[in-house]
């Protein structure tokens, strides 16, 4: 069973009496432990396509099934427990609580879902450690650098040991340097089995991935497998 499979997918809106297509008509299949980049440039769609993976929003029309469960008709109720289960999110601007540690960070998603003190503590601990900030859990985000915020939100992300990554240009707000540190970051979570989907309009990015969907127009322009670190050039 494939983890992500999207039928016949279409996003509208009305703007006064004009309707606009985000996206029309998408099929999309993602399995297990790939690692996915989806590109395009702005207004192509790629947003919107990650906000409907995400359950971050429901589609006008089509099926998506995240796991196996049709999710494009649940309510935001149900949409808020799917995320909570199934998705940890990495965002360009960090998303930090400024006044709390990396530790407390991290831990987060788990006080939502409700688990232990003694078993946050753990799974936090262990996804720093996973993210090399073993020696920054007490640290707060002023206190870190760029590149070790971005690496505390990864280990957010991860600590509900989701089925899925999803980040939305991961190194936007990073130099050129500690943004590959952070690709590289991903492709180590990918070899661990890790289901990753990077949304991006940068090459350099993608070029981590093993797979890149291009989107164009509200459709799939092009959908290929190039092999982690491989060189791109655009269609």
């Amino acid at each position: 069973m494939s983890l992500i499979r999207i039928e016949n997918i279409s996003r509208r809106y009305q703007m006064g009496a004009e309707i606009i297509y985000a996206l029309r008509d998408v099929s999309l299949t993602i399995e297990r432990g790939e690692y996915v980049a989806i590109m395009g440039p702005s207004g192509s769609g790629k947003s919107t396509l990650m906000n409907l993976l995400g359950c971050l929003d429901t589609p006008t029309s089509g099926r998506y099934e995240l796991n196996g469960v049709n999710v494009s008709e649940m309510d935001d109720n149900q949409l808020a427990e799917i995320r909570n289960r199934e998705i940890g999110f990495v965002f360009q601007t960090f998303n930090l609580l400024p006044r709390s540690n990396a530790l407390h960070n991290v831990e987060l998603p788990l006080i939502y879902a409700g688990v232990s003190t003694d078993e946050r503590r753990r799974g936090a601990l262990e996804a720093l450690s996973q993210v090399g900030l073993s020696d920054r859990v007490h640290h707060k985000p002023n206190e870190l650098s760029g590149g070790q915020r971005q690496r505390v939100a990864i280990a957010r992300a991860l600590v509900t040991n989701p089925s899925i990554i999803l980040a939305d240009e991961p190194t936007g707000n990073l130099d050129s340097k500690t943004g590959a540190e952070i690709m590289t970051l991903f492709e180590d979570l990918s070899d661990k089995g890790n289901t990753i989907i990077v949304v991006t309009h940068e090459e350099q990015v993608a070029r981590h991935a093993e797979r890149i969907v291009r989107i164009l127009d509200g459709l799939i322009a092009s959908d290929e497998k190039v092999g982690k670190g491989a060189v791109l050039t655009a269609p």
